[in-house]
């Protein structure tokens, strides 16, 4: 499925597409793997993952933006990253957000793919101000928003679960 909606540009080992359910598989060996989820309440199950993917292309009609399918210029599946609207303390704030196989942890993939997502949030929403909300044991996804620029802001409480950190930066105008 080809988009005519604005994607992140592509970086040097990567590019962005809009999620099919074509790739459920793909995206189960992240979003329903034990190790990748272990900061989110459990794995998503196939039927789960199949609404998840419906929400993500509700997302890229009213909003434009959402997780992008990650992956090489190769094509090899990466995971997701992208632009979301969350609640954080009961106000609407823009997210970047990122998930990558878990044998690519580690390859600089999630900061890479985060990188042209906040490029492509700066030019399409500047000024605003940008967050990473991350469960608060998640050191490596503190990381990558550290690299990002991002820091620490203030704990959400909006969540029904956990209390989760928020990173942030201001992003200017190009």
């Amino acid at each position: 499925m080809s988009s005519t909606r604005p994607l992140p540009a592509d970086t040097r080992r990567l590019r962005f597409r809009e999620m099919t359910q074509a790739d459920a598989p793909s995206l189960l060996r992240i979003w329903g793997d034990d190790e990748a989820m272990r900061y989110y309440p459990a794995p998503k199950t196939r039927a789960e993952l199949a609404t998840w993917i419906e929400l993500m292309h509700e997302r890229y009609e009213r909003d434009g933006i959402g997780l992008w399918i990650i992956e090489t210029q190769d094509g090899e599946f990466i995971g997701d990253c992208g632009l979301t609207w969350q609640r954080v303390n009961g106000r609407d704030m823009l997210e970047v957000g990122f998930h990558t196989l878990p044998a690519e942890q580690g390859n600089g993939f999630a900061t890479e793919a985060a990188e042209a997502c906040v490029a492509e949030a700066r030019r399409r929403f500047a000024p605003i101000e940008l967050t990473a909300i991350i469960h608060p044991d998640n050191v490596a996804s503190r990381r990558v928003a550290e690299k990002l620029g991002m820091t620490y802001t203030e704990d959400d409480h909006d969540h029904p679960w956990i209390v989760r950190t928020v990173m942030s930066m201001s992003l200017t105008a190009p």
